[in-house]
């Protein structure tokens, strides 16, 4: 089994264990999921096609959303934290030392744990908002590989804005401002709040460019068919574009800490 794999599949069993943990989440889940519907459902009936979207897409959206938060780790934690914390302790010396990246495994862990999460956090409250509500689905197979392929990128974006969050800690020794302000950041950006389609005008045309919109409003848009054709390619190319600028940013920081590292050792 290819060692990257291996780490993946390690993570995803390490999730598991926290069986209690998984159902008090997707209790969370669903009860936020309920009270943001009902609010949608009035805001939506003042406004009917505000953002062009009608009230089954708003609803349809707000069970995506809590789908989410966990899968791409919205509001911060994953393998990111960990190494934050390794950091802190100075166990990264131990990582440092391995034939093989720090990213590159850091990075195949947290799609291990995002795949966990979708599976449990992200499948269990959109059927419970499929029972209660009425959603809208992928009209064709098409649609669901294409929002399928959209979430392990969506995932890769957020690791990377996690990870140089993580790495500051090599310069401040505690990560948690940063941390605070990206989760900060991912509460208005990246839709979870409001879809950013319903901003008002710049402010709408600002959200959409970062990398924030990656996380719900792209993939929601291609489940909901607000995206076809060139529009899924292009929402696609968006998100690959920032997954690989943010990759390489947290491989250059990782190359100026290790030089740090030295020069503390002496």
């Amino acid at each position: 089994m290819p060692l990257h794999v291996a780490v993946a599949t390690r993570a995803f069993k390490r999730y598991s264990t926290y069986v209690g943990a998984t159902l008090a989440g997707i209790f969370t889940n669903c009860v936020f999921g309920v009270i943001a519907c009902f609010v949608y459902i009035e805001v939506w009936g003042q406004s009917p096609d505000a953002g062009g979207y009608d009230v089954t897409d708003a609803v349809t959206y707000v069970w995506l959303g809590q789908a989410m938060i966990m899968t791409v780790a919205i509001w911060g934690g994953g393998t990111p934290d960990d190494l934050a914390q390794r950091i802190r302790s100075g166990d990264v010396v131990i990582d440092l030392y391995r034939p093989v990246g720090i990213l590159g495994w850091y990075l195949a862990g947290d799609l291990g744990r995002a795949a966990y999460h979708l599976l449990t956090r992200g499948v269990a409250p959109t059927v419970v908002g499929g029972l209660l509500f009425d959603l809208r689905y992928p009209a064709d197979v098409v649609t669901w590989v294409w929002f399928l392929a959209a979430l392990p990128v969506a995932v890769t974006v957020s690791f990377g804005l996690r990870m140089l969050a993580a790495l500051t800690a090599f310069w401040l020794l505690d990560d948690l401002g940063p941390r605070m302000l990206l989760g900060f950041a991912a509460l208005f950006f990246s839709g979870l709040t409001v879809p950013l389609v319903i901003l008002p005008g710049a402010l709408r045309d600002v959200a959409m460019v970062l990398p924030w919109a990656t996380f719900l409003q792209v993939p929601a848009d291609i489940w909901l068919g607000k995206r076809t054709g060139a529009e899924v390619a292009e929402g696609l190319a968006f998100m690959l574009g920032w997954a690989a600028v943010l990759l390489v940013a947290c491989a250059y920081v990782l190359r100026r800490a290790e030089r740090r590292v030295v020069v503390q050792g002496g």
